[in-house]
């Protein structure tokens, strides 16, 4: 077989729309207020325009099959047959699909978890021994005509054979899950055999696990696998894709395997591991544009990268180091920024257009591309000399700060000194932050954004919200109270509209998961705190209630996570600095009276290298900011912390490094298996596992908590137990919100009155 090469493409596309539609279309069919037909038609169209696009942008290799109602992995368990037992009794397909994704009022949901170390949301397949295998490749096939239709060069894209099993959790005695890769060969087989009858020249196999320390036994069982699929005839050409990091010494072994190219990113991963590689007549699909960061590519470095490829006669095609999943459509719509930030900035169309001018001046030479060249130079010469990114004082201050900042009082003497303050009963019972963001919080703040109403009549509509939360709190029971941020739109963005060196972007949405779409904001220079950002909100909050109102604050490293942020120093200088602000507020907040403080770090483990050599420095920075930032109360005021939606045995000695009063934790959908975890790694302050599940409609019984908490009292004194849910409850509605947190406080009566 003589694959033939292409030269131009990305590794897969966004999928919501440019301005949500496919959010609003799915949770409109959720609703019942539009049909499967109706959200098929949006899907559809939504397909159309962007492989038009790329095929407009010259490329010669278009991906399809990335587009997705919810999830790539999860389309990978349909794909295979392997969705759990618990769906099968749900009739439709698609409401099927919906179920293992989100649940219903009769079906636990799968699993999520953090796609490696993005922002991005995975649905987590389950594998039991009763799982068998079955190959359905209809969405491929419907999606892939659809491109044929359009006249696009579709190169299917899949998630391969090893990255689906390691990603997967295997249940119900279920053993290591690699060990069933056989049975999964022969429908990748098939599925290539089908392909290649439908006219498909390439075939793109994500295997991104491969990028990550996963051992000799797995890079062993990913070569025999892919030298099975790859030796039969019938089949396209095979690219091998990986992102996210370095292949490093692997890819010599992975070209081995039979496979006709090899994606790697050369933006997280370094180029210099490809100097002395045979690639063998092997295509190398060489990621130069940045597929999750939103930084204007230094063309001359890329270009030079390339060319240094293609003059040791390596067959070359450019592309994005990643899916342009992980960042905005288009730069257009943010007419608000200044020309000289503007010109540091690439979104998804524009390094779209990166990719197809490196293409260009690869084939065309240089000179090609001169104009393209010198406005790239232009534009870093311009950031590297920028005042907003070199505030010597800042960094004076924060050096002068660490060296002199004291670490707060032993845990067990902190919180004697709490105890006595805030009075509050066995198994106390709290939630994570935020209350529902109602239509009618919605509709002020976008009045208030149009300018129909004043800043005075926003935020007293916003005070009249905070006072009904603490109402209801009152009414429900609960121990410790929130003030359920009806002001924020987001708990990142918040933050960064009120902190210099960052801007929040008009319309940069991004997926995080399923329906859930956000919009990072930038970070670009120097951080720091003009005036209070919290205070007078929980002032209030509190000045209604005789119960403590937590203060609630995002920590350094969940802001730097689910911010695009500057790439041009480390990220632990980045985290101090944002650290400090974080520092100043919770000072401000203790003077204000407010005796809880939560600092949210749920990105913990997410920002996590992929590379264990990495590790012990990024957790020594990211446990550091945090309690750089936590330790300028006193013993008396309580920290509390909140960390979901990760996988963290990884970083579970760092959580329990951030010294936190108290931790909140994702729990419900894992079934508290954190917290041996936790007491393994000698975690002796206070926990909150989550005992139910908010990403998931349905309403969780008494008799559901009631198990959740014993389970947790099995593994946890109970003068260190908290009560709460899984995460904050901002994407819930109200009746079901009420219905679950009343059954939350009487599950906790119940429980109380067995001790």
């Amino acid at each position: 077989m003589t694959p033939t090469p292409f030269s131009a493409t990305v590794l897969g596309s966004p999928r919501i729309g440019p301005n949500r539609e496919l959010k609003k279309a799915v949770e409109s069919y959720w609703a019942k207020k539009s049909s499967a037909e109706d959200l098929a038609a949006v899907a559809k169209g939504l397909r159309a325009d962007t492989l038009t696009k790329l095929k407009n942008a010259g490329f010669d290799s278009v991906p399809v099959n990335t587009f997705s109602y919810y999830d790539q992995m999860l389309d990978a368990a349909v794909l295979l047959g392997a969705l759990p037992e618990r769906v099968k009794g749900v009739a439709n397909d698609l409401d099927r699909y919906f179920a293992a994704a989100r649940g219903n009022q009769d079906v636990a949901p799968l699993e999520m978890t953090k796609w490696f170390d993005t922002n991005y949301h995975y649905i987590v397949p389950e594998i039991s021994p009763s799982t068998k295998f079955a190959l359905d490749p209809s969405k491929i096939f419907a999606e892939l005509e659809e491109a044929k239709e359009l006249g696009v060069p579709a190169r299917p894209v899949v998630i391969g054979p090893v990255t689906f099993l390691l990603l997967s959790k295997p249940v119900n005695g279920q053993g290591p899950l690699l060990e069933r890769i056989g049975e999964l060969i022969p429908l990748y087989k098939d599925l290539l055999s089908q392909l290649k009858a439908k006219g498909v020249e390439w075939v793109q196999l994500d295997e991104p696990v491969l990028v990550t320390d996963k051992g000799q036994a797995v890079l062993d069982a990913a070569v025999s696998a892919y030298q099975q699929l790859t030796s039969a005839a019938d089949r396209p050409s095979v690219l091998l894709a990986t992102y996210f990091s370095g292949l490093g010494s692997a890819l010599e072994k992975i070209l081995s395997s039979g496979v006709d190219g090899v994606a790697v990113d050369l933006v997280y991963g370094s180029a210099d591991h490809l100097a002395g590689v045979h690639f063998q007549g092997k295509l190398l699909v060489a990621g130069v544009v940045d597929g999750r960061n939103i930084w204007r590519t230094d063309l001359d470095k890329a270009l030079t990268v390339l060319e240094g490829l293609k003059n040791k006669g390596v067959q070359v095609a450019v592309s994005s180091s990643s899916s342009l999943l992980h960042v905005p459509y288009s730069l257009k719509p943010e007419t608000h920024l200044d020309d000289t930030l503007r010109s540091w900035l690439a979104f998804g169309d524009e390094k779209i257009a990166e990719v197809a001018t490196l293409a260009k001046g690869l084939k065309q030479g240089r000179s090609a591309i001169a104009d393209e060249l010198d406005a790239s130079a232009k534009a870093q010469s311009a950031r590297r000399t920028d005042p907003r990114l070199n505030d010597k004082a800042l960094r004076d201050e924060i050096a002068k700060l660490r060296e002199t900042a004291g670490q707060r009082g032993p845990a067990d003497q902190r919180i004697a000194q709490q105890n006595a303050a805030l009075g509050i009963p066995k198994l106390p019972t709290t939630t994570i932050g935020s209350f529902p963001q109602t239509r009618e919080i919605r509709v002020a703040r976008q009045k208030f954004t149009k300018g129909e109403i004043t800043a005075e009549q926003y935020e007293q509509h916003m005070r009249d919200e905070v006072a009904a939360v603490i109402k209801l709190q009152e009414e429900l029971g609960l121990d410790v109270l929130v003030h359920g941020e009806p002001e924020r739109n987001d708990m990142v963005q918040y933050f960064a509209e009120q902190l210099e060196g960052f801007f929040a972007t008009s319309n940069g949405w991004v997926q995080s998961y399923g329906s859930r779409c956000v919009r990072p904001p930038v970070l670009f220079g120097d951080v720091k705190r003009p005036n209070p950002m919290t205070v007078q909100w929980s002032k209030y909050a509190q000045s209604l209630t005789d119960k403590p109102v937590k203060g609630m604050l995002t920590g350094p490293v969940t802001i730097l996570a689910w911010s695009f942020v500057r790439d041009d120093q480390p990220l632990g200088d980045t985290a101090y600095q944002v650290a400090l602000a974080i520092r100043e507020e919770t000072v401000d907040l203790q003077n204000a009276g407010i005796k809880v403080i939560q600092v949210d770090e749920p990105a913990l483990r997410e920002t996590l290298p992929l590379k264990k050599a990495e590790q012990d420095a990024y957790l020594d920075w990211a446990v550091g900011s945090f309690k750089f930032s936590t330790s300028g109360v006193e013993d008396s005021t309580q920290i509390h912390t909140h960390l979901c939606y990760s996988e963290f045995g990884e970083v579970i000695g760092a959580i329990a490094d951030l010294d936190a009063d108290v931790t909140s934790i994702e729990a419900a959908r894992s079934h508290m298996e954190v917290l041996d975890d936790l007491n393994a790694a000698g975690f002796k302050n206070g926990v909150g596992p989550g005992v139910y599940d908010i990403h998931s409609p349905r309403v969780p019984s008494v008799d559901e908590i009631v198990v959740s908490l014993k389970e947790a009292l099995a593994a946890v004194p109970v003068d260190r137990l908290w009560v709460n849910p899984d995460c904050g409850l901002k994407t819930r509605g109200e009746s079901e919100t009420k219905a679950s947190l009343v059954n939350l406080v009487e599950a906790t009566k119940q429980v109380r009155a067995t001790l």
